[in-house]
């Protein structure tokens, strides 16, 4: 079988992931076996691949193939979501660059262009998941606008509404001037920004010159003035108690009242109140029931109400009115201010608090049980500082804001009819009957109801993800969800640790009475070398599809892993896909040269190889059980870079050098099967972190029978170890080191041949000589007494080793060399002797700590004792 001198990634991949597909290794029936299930967090259907994403999917298809691996039946669930703010927006922008505007179109043909668009660009992330190697069933795709998915929403609505959970009221919610709608308060960015206070003077009503002065940064919100409020305490405003001011430009009077919200210490201590878009003001206006003036439209600009400026954006009136309060006298001084601002998550703009009838869903409820979950450890959280996290957003949690001003999304299944009554029903036709019934008015006609215009929040379907994607809101019994849920494993961002893990604890308990997921495996944020988030607003972030095809997707994948620890952010450089390239060259390169060797039926195997295989026998099962109490600790960084090790360093630096055959000569067939079995092994290890090249290896390796695929094979268990002879094997690698050392420092070339004197006493035996031999290419080794003349010395702990002096040897460098080190070490112990001559620092220090020094103290000791007799035998 003839092996190409390069790993080809691109070839390769695209063969074994079609491959893949075709032989159905991703789909997952109900059976039987032991169930492994993940949902993957549904990407926006507006969504494409970045590198969030490819630290994610990675993520979760190790977890997928190695539970597939390990027998039980793995069922990967990917699906996008319809993301109703970014995917409207999206829609809204083509249709206004092809000349039509959303306004002058139906809601029907408006919906009709959404659809479009999502068939056309709407699963391009998913196409890409598959150049990464995701394993997910693709028969299983779900869409949250789906038929099934979205009466499963409807379903949910109504049942909370039934159960008196879901209410509409007028409230001050997020809103959002560019997509025009409210949004939740964790869709919420706070930024601090450079702002201005403005002082600005209120005249006294019937007092010509005496004036209130307040600060505000929001001056174009006077318009909306209805109180001016100073701290009840505060003796500076003890005189305009039981007064009235008059707001500026307007001439509008308002009251001056007393709360003891104020702070005493912001500005001048005096506030300016405008319950319609501050949350503050309007829970004060509501105290001292004061009325609210609402003066913005909802795409920010200014409204009738506001008098001045109608028609101007929020921003621009801010620049004209303080112009004009300055030239009437009214602006006192302008001051530099940092404050924190609201932005929308969705599309970057400038929150405006606003007074808006919308639906609420009930969380007091909910937060109990879900909160029990976590904190008891029905849920475990990798790593668990976010518990804290998690537990604060449950104690402080509000009423969830579920409507959006949107048309794209599940639209809230509640009718109108003309004078203001409402019935709640799945259909128009149901809510008919319903409201015949209810309001006894059996004349009633389809066209005497109206649906509400509003849709619900995406998170609000998101939230029964790993319920409806196996249909277990509208049949609550059926096969799926009683094998599938609850799920295993949840792999996700910290970011949405409330708006969707949350959640979906919530909705699992309140509709399955069980949890969704055993665990939460929470993902750090990638950022670049210069610790910023990546992202398309600074050009930081490469294009995960480039990466992939100058790495390969196994390069990329380790190069994503290798610093990627639960819940800490990644600092990613392209060098470490690099990196994973450079392994898979190195793995390549391993079996190359197991392929290209000989095998003697006829030869023996020797005493070298025998205990080469022993001992990776020993190393293999040491690790591997280390590997598993990694992934048992969800600590798959860790479990990667232990197989990286065993694979580089034990399988190609140790065991391969130890057991090939001289050049050009033949392999014994023990040697050489054991060799095999142990690549197949590593490679089965290997496979859920890089599945492409350890597939093509595991078919080169030996032939292969139809559907002995590595993706299905068993994944090895670790076994039982003799920890003893690994302990020896490490001393053979120090005593190997040590002649590869003194081999460069004293020029001996590694072809030429070298005897290996050993000092007799307690530590000089070692089970591993004959690989010291043939690895530090020994002619023969000796036991002796006391130093030989004419050697050069070299220890491993506290056991010399001595090599007879080669002619091309330079004695008098050697001598100056163990002089220099004799002289430093006797400086370093004198520096030790003197810190533990000091007996505060004895009798203060950590014993640990002073410990610590005394073993430095008896090491350099120990080396100066042996350098001496290296000097002394090198000047007789």
């Amino acid at each position: 079988m003839e092996i190409s001198n390069k790993y080809n990634p691109a070839v390769i991949e695209d063969k074994w992931y079609g491959r893949w597909l075709k032989k159905k290794y991703f789909h997952s029936e109900p059976d039987e076996r032991e169930p492994y299930t993940i949902v993957i967090p549904p990407p926006n259907v507006t969504g494409v691949l970045h590198m969030g994403h490819m630290l994610n999917i990675t993520l979760q298809d190790v977890l997928i193939r190695r539970a597939r691996m390990q027998g039980k039946n793995a069922c990967w669930v990917p699906g996008i979501d319809h993301a109703s703010i970014a995917t409207e927006a999206k829609v809204v922008n083509k249709l206004k660059a092809e000349g039509i505007d959303k306004n002058d179109i139906s809601r029907d043909k408006f919906i009709q262009y959404v659809w479009e668009w999502k068939e056309k660009h709407g699963g391009i992330i998913l196409e890409q998941l598959k150049k990464l190697g995701a394993s997910c069933d693709w028969d299983r795709i779900r869409f949250t606008m789906d038929e099934d998915l979205s009466e499963s929403v409807i379903d949910t609505f109504i049942d909370l509404y039934n159960k008196d959970l879901i209410y509409r009221g007028v409230r001050m919610v997020n809103w959002d001037t560019k997509a025009q709608t409210a949004i939740s308060d964790e869709e919420v960015i706070h930024k601090e920004v450079q702002s201005k206070l403005y002082y600005l003077r209120y005249r006294i009503e019937k007092e010509e010159n005496n004036f209130l002065t307040i600060a505000t940064t929001r001056p174009e919100t006077i318009l909306g003035d209805t109180a001016v409020c100073v701290h009840p305490d505060d003796e500076r405003f003890k005189k305009f108690h039981g007064k009235k001011v008059i707001v500026p430009l307007i001439n509008r009077t308002v009251p001056v009242i007393q709360d003891n919200y104020v702070d005493r210490e912001f500005g001048t201590g005096a506030l300016k109140i405008t319950p319609a878009h501050d949350i503050h003001d309007y829970e004060i206006g509501i105290r001292h029931k004061l009325k609210s003036i609402d003066i913005f439209n909802d795409d920010g600009t200014l409204n009738e109400k506001a008098q001045l400026y109608v028609g101007s954006d929020r921003f621009a009136v801010r620049i004209a009115i303080v112009k004009d309060l300055e030239r009437a006298g009214n602006l006192v001084k302008t001051e530099e201010y940092v404050n924190k601002v609201g932005f929308s998550e969705r599309t970057g703009a400038v929150i405006e608090p606003k007074l808006s009838m919308q639906w609420f869903l009930k969380m007091k409820s909910f937060v109990k049980p879900a909160l029990e979950v976590v904190e008891k450890g029905a849920i475990r959280f990798y790593p668990e500082k976010f518990k804290n996290t998690y537990r604060h957003w449950m104690v402080n949690v509000r009423d969830w804001n579920i409507s959006r001003q949107l048309w794209w999304g599940q639209r809230i299944p509640v009718y109108y009819l003309h004078d203001g009554e409402s019935v709640v029903a799945k259909s128009a036709e149901e809510a008919l009957v319903k409201a015949k019934e209810k309001f006894n008015r059996p004349n009633l006609q389809l066209n005497d109801l109206q649906q509400d215009e509003d849709v619900m929040d995406t998170w609000f379907s998101s939230w029964l993800w790993p319920i409806s994607v196996f249909d277990g809101i509208r049949h609550p019994h059926n096969n799926d969800i009683n094998y599938y849920y609850p799920t295993n494993d949840l792999v996700t961002g910290p970011d949405i640790i409330f708006f969707w893990v949350a959640r979906m604890i919530m909705s699992g308990i309140e509709y399955r009475k069980e949890i969704p997921f055993k665990n939460v495996y929470f993902t750090g944020i990638v950022r670049d070398k210069l610790g910023r988030k990546m992202s398309k607003t600074l050009g930081n972030s490469p294009d995960p599809i480039k990466l992939i095809k100058q790495y390969g997707a196994d390069g990329v994948r380790v190069g994503m892993l290798l610093t990627a620890p639960a819940g800490n952010d990644l600092p990613f450089d392209p060098s470490l896909c690099e990196q994973g390239r450079n392994f898979s060259n190195k793995i390549w390169n391993a079996l190359r040269l197991v392929k290209g060797w000989k095998i003697d039926k006829s030869l023996r195997q020797n005493e070298t190889s025998e205990q080469a295989v022993s001992w990776f026998e020993a190393r293999f099962n040491q690790i591997l059980t280390d590997i598993e109490n990694n992934f048992a600790g969800y600590r798959i960084s860790n479990a990667l870079m232990a197989v990286y090790k065993l694979i580089w360093d034990d399988f190609c630096s140790w065991f391969l050098e130890m057991v090939k055959p001289t050049y050009q000569q033949p392999i014994d067939t023990a040697t050489y099967e054991a060799t095999l079995t142990f690549f197949e092994k590593l490679m089965k290890v290997l496979h859920p972190f890089m599945p492409f090249i350890t597939e093509e290896i595991w078919h080169l390796l030996r032939q292969r029978t139809q559907g002995n695929d590595i993706i299905v094979a068993p994944m090895p268990v670790s076994g039982s170890y003799d920890e003893k002879l690994i302990a020896a094997f490490e001393r053979a690698e120090n005593i190997i080191s040590g002649i590869r050392n003194l081999r460069r420092e004293k020029n001996i070339a590694n072809k030429d041949n070298i005897k290996l004197l050993v000092k007799a006493g307690q530590q000089a035996e070692c089970r591993f000589y004959a690989v010291v031999a043939k690895m530090g290419n020994i002619s023969s080794i000796e036991m002796v007494g006391d130093q030989p003349e004419g050697v050069i010395t070299f220890t491993v702990g506290a056991q010399e080793f001595y090599v007879p002096i080669m002619e091309n040897v330079d004695v008098d460098s050697e001598i100056k060399k163990i002089e220099e080190e004799l002289n430093y070490t006797k400086g370093f112990l004198n520096s030790v002797k003197k810190k533990l001559s000091n007996k505060r620092f004895v009798n203060n220090a950590p014993i640990i700590v002073v410990e610590k020094e005394r073993k430095k103290q008896a090491d350099a000791e120990t080396r100066i004792q042996v350098l001496e007799q290296q000097l002394k035998a090198l000047q007789r």
